[in-house]
């Protein structure tokens, strides 16, 4: 049997993010403790004395959001991470981010809600993560981990494309995958070498002075920053879209789910193919870019029945599903809400009973 590469650990999926940041060469965390993902500022504090990076715990999840503003903009890898109340107030700063073409990693283990609501796991954080949570014409490019080996592995994929496109990225996981254990392979540490030669790092004799702003006060202006936004979104679009299929090549009934429900479904699918039922699953990993393309390619094969959404939320990914599909096949939900995890078997009556 091969050795697996790296260091073999036991960990927490919160604890997890944290290390694979320190080891993705992180720099600067600012941060707010909030359950369920306080052991991410807690990990790091613990580790700060062995390490060469900054964490600052900050007055609130605003000022977190803003001194990642400020050190992201000074060519620093910076990371922070939150909840489902404390992302909504760091809005308005990834709104000034995501403006300012500053690349840097949030993460936001959700709880239930809408309000202070639970400490229990949730999806329902999926509009605010894929349709910009801040006002303007904006993305943040999400990738939706479903086990603790994610929660590591995107740390250093999401640095790395928020460095290549400029653009602020969105690790957005749940409180259970942020508190269950399991064991993972963590990559060997990688020294991080920026290359930002439009970071704020100083004027230096004979260059110009570089500014990093969100403000345009001539309408002109504004439109020509959006437009090239909008060229960048359509480059990632084009570029960075990635999914999982199971069990969908013959699939008659196709399970769409992220995160921690696309465990779960695995296992529907493996129950309704024990009865002789033909599903499959469709894992979207990059929530956003939406795989719009491979779902509209599913919807055209003459065998597929139907698609069934499955969210621990009221139904919000289920919008993205029926607009890639397009009207071509039906596009049924089932959710839980709450905090409430649901099972295989409660999934698949609802299959058995749309098929």
């Amino acid at each position: 049997m091969e050795e697996p590469l790296g260091e073999v650990k036991f960990m927490k999926g919160n604890e997890a993010i944290a290390e694979a940041a320190i080891r993705a060469g992180l720099q600067g965390y600012f941060g707010y403790p909030i359950t369920p993902q306080s052991e991410v500022i807690e990990y790091l504090a613990q580790e700060e004395p062995k390490h060469d990076y900054v964490l600052l715990q900050a007055e609130s999840e605003v000022a977190a959001a803003n001194m990642i503003y400020g050190a992201g903009g000074a060519g620093a890898r910076v990371m922070t991470t939150t909840s489902g109340p404390g992302f909504s107030l760091m809005q308005e700063a990834v709104s000034y981010i995501a403006c300012a073409e500053i690349p840097c990693l949030f993460a936001n283990v959700v709880r239930g809600g809408p309000g202070l609501g639970t400490i229990q796991p949730s999806q329902g954080d999926y509009f605010q993560a894929t349709k910009g949570g801040g006002h303007g014409d904006y993305h943040l490019l999400v990738l939706a981990p479903n086990s603790v080996q994610e929660m590591a592995d995107h740390v250093a994929l999401a640095f790395d494309l928020a460095d290549k496109y400029r653009i602020p990225a969105l690790i957005l996981s749940d409180g259970a995958i942020g508190q269950m254990m399991e064991k993972l392979v963590l990559p060997d540490p990688v020294p991080y070498k920026p290359d930002k030669p439009w970071a704020t790092t100083g004027k230096r004799p004979g260059e110009e002075r570089k500014y990093l702003t969100s403000l345009y006060i001539k309408s002109e202006n504004m439109e020509k920053k959006n437009l090239r936004l909008q060229k960048k979104y359509e480059e990632i679009r084009k570029n960075e879209v990635m999914f999982e299929d199971y069990q969908v090549d013959d699939a008659e009934i196709i399970l769409v789910a992220y995160g921690l429900s696309s465990r779960i479904c695995k296992k529907t699918v493996d129950m309704g193919r024990a009865d002789g039922l033909k599903i499959g699953l469709l894992r979207p990993i990059t929530l956003w870019p939406f795989p719009s393309e491979k779902l509209a390619s599913l919807a055209e094969k003459k065998d597929v029945r139907f698609m069934m959404s499955i969210e621990m939320s009221a139904g919000q990914m289920v919008e993205d599903i029926k607009l890639a599909v397009c009207g071509k096949k039906p596009v049924h939900f089932y959710g839980r809400m709450g905090g409430i995890i649901p099972t295989p078997e409660e999934i698949y009556e609802q299959v058995k009973d749309k098929a």
